[in-house]
Formats: structure tokens, sequence, C-alpha cells
């Protein structure tokens, strides 16, 4: 049996599958405001195994399943051996006979790195410590809505150096556009992100510098899930790096601005700036269905020999 195509980083696809998945996100998008139905995916199952518990992230999964005329079965932490009594190797050979793909969002990227492994079905990454792929392509995805094609231009990221930044760094190779980190020291990006980004990937400490005539402005809250207890300690480190107006004002005039959501108004990004007339939050949110739904069509359809 061949190996299913799975998505844990953007690098599982190729430069011109992302373009063209991306593209064919923007289709579905349209299709699905004309009210036109279509569903390639009916009779389909999508195991969604959540470790870290989301908003966005079931409600899109699981709506854009129905949507394809399929079902998805959401398994928390309660309803599932992964990781606790049963090895990971057995869950996917399990879970992969039931289903036709698997949606994982847990800690660890080794974890689903090995699930994977083992799996029949595709595999997708719904967020590990390293990587947020999905968040990607619905960011992409907005950028091209508003902008057009992002090569060429230049991406601030503003904050940590974590699993976001992480994937900004490999979509900057693969889709040609400049990216400035601005995060205070001890925060960076995994030294082995950085050994593989490239000569237009550049790290600064300035979030003015970073910004400094950026198309887009991109940030994250300062302690992410499950660094809850680093809240204070973070707080005092990051305190330099909200984006403010300033911050905007230093970027281009039509730049746009970027969260993954949830956001916290008054520490990672000032409310005038979420809630302003640069701020693309809810087309990126709202993004993060039809991207994902571009990704599974394609995913199911390699697995079916379609493509």
């Amino acid at each position: 049996m061949s190996r299913p195509a799975h998505f844990l980083t953007l690098t599982d696809l190729t430069p011109d599958q992302l373009r063209r998945l991306l593209k064919r996100a923007m289709e579905l998008k349209a299709m699905h405001r004309n009210g036109e139905q279509y569903q390639p995916l009916r009779g389909k199952v999508l195991g969604m195994v959540f470790e870290k518990s989301s908003t966005r992230t079931r409600v899109s999964f699981e709506t854009g399943m129905v949507q394809f005329g399929g079902h998805a079965i959401f398994l928390s932490p309660r309803d599932t051996q992964l990781g606790r009594g049963e090895p990971v190797e057995d869950s996917a050979r399990v879970l992969s006979r039931m289903v036709d793909a698997i949606m994982i969002r847990t800690y660890e990227h080794e974890k689903i790195e090995l699930f994977a492994r083992y799996s029949q079905v595709p595999v997708i990454n719904a967020l590990t410590d390293r990587y947020h792929p999905c968040q990607l392509l619905a960011d992409l995805q907005t950028y091209m809505e508003h902008r057009g094609d992002i090569r060429g231009h230049t991406v601030a990221w503003i904050g940590d150096g974590n699993n976001m930044c992480h994937s900004y760094i490999k979509a900057a190779r693969m889709m040609d556009f400049r990216l400035r980190i601005a995060c205070p020291e001890g925060y960076e990006p995994k030294a082995e992100e950085l050994e593989q980004a490239g000569a237009e990937i550049s790290l600064v400490r300035d979030p003015l510098e970073a910004a400094a005539d950026s198309d887009l402005i991109v940030t994250d809250v300062w302690a992410s899930m499950g660094q809850e207890e680093e809240q204070t300690k973070r707080a005092r480190a990051f305190s330099g790096y909200q984006v403010t107006d300033a911050v905007m004002a230093a970027a281009k005039p039509d730049a746009l601005f970027m969260h993954c959501l949830p956001a916290h108004r008054g520490e990672e990004v000032a409310a005038s700036v979420i809630d302003g007339a640069q701020s693309v939050v809810w087309d990126e949110a709202e993004n993060r269905l039809h991207s994902q739904k571009a990704l599974l069509e394609l995913l199911i359809s390699i697995r079916a020999g379609l493509k």
C-alpha cells in the first residue's frame, strides 16, 4: 500500500501545490457564498484528535466536513488513549483503519510525526508546539484576497519565536517573501529553523525596525497554551513588543494586520489596531474553513489516486 500524503508542515507541499491550494481555497469560498452545493467527501469521515483545545480549529474542520458532505468525529483527551495508555503507533494503526483522514492538535511535534508514520490515511497537523501550518494557509489566502501575490513583499513578525513564527519562516521560503522577526532575547525561533531560513529572513530586536515599510504585520499571544505559568515572566520580556498604532504607522500605509486569535487586547496588540481598518483578522479566521477544505480535498483525492 502506498504511503498517504500527510500535512505536518508547509513543506509537505511543493511551492506549486501550495499556490494551487490557495487558489482552490478562494474558489471554494466563492462557491460557498454563491450557495453552490459541492460534496466531494460524501461518506468520508475525519477523525479530529484534540489534546489541546481550540475554537477555530474544531469549528472550521467540522464545518468543512459537513459542507463537503462528510462527517467529523471529535475526540478529546478523555475519549482517546493517545499517548496515555496505548502507544501512539497503535492508536494510529487503529484509527486509520476506520476513518479517511485524521487531524491532530497536540503538544510535541514528534508525537504527530510518529502517528503519521503508522497511519494508513492522511494526517493533518492542526497545531503542535513546533508548527501551525493550517493557520498559515488561512493567512496566505487572506493576504492574496486583499493584496494579491505575496511574492517579493515584506512581512514583519513581532513577538515570540513560536510555532507560528516557525511556520512563517517556511512560508517565506516557499512563497518568496521577505520576513523580519522582532523578538526579545531568549525567545528567538529555534536555531535549526533559522539555519534553514535563507537570506530573505532576518532577526531584529526593534519592532519598529521590523515593521518599517512592511506589507503585513503579524503577532501572536505572548504566552501560548501550556506556558501559562510563564505569564508574568513573559509579560516583562515582551512589554516592548506590542503591535501599536506607532508600529503600524512604521509600515506601509496599506499594510495589513493579522493575528491567529485568540487575542489579548492591551498585551500583544492594541485594541485600536486589531479593531482598526487595517486589521483582517476576521477574514483570516473565516479562511481557516476554506483553506482547510481545499487541504482535505487535496489530501483525500491524492489518497484516492485522483491527483
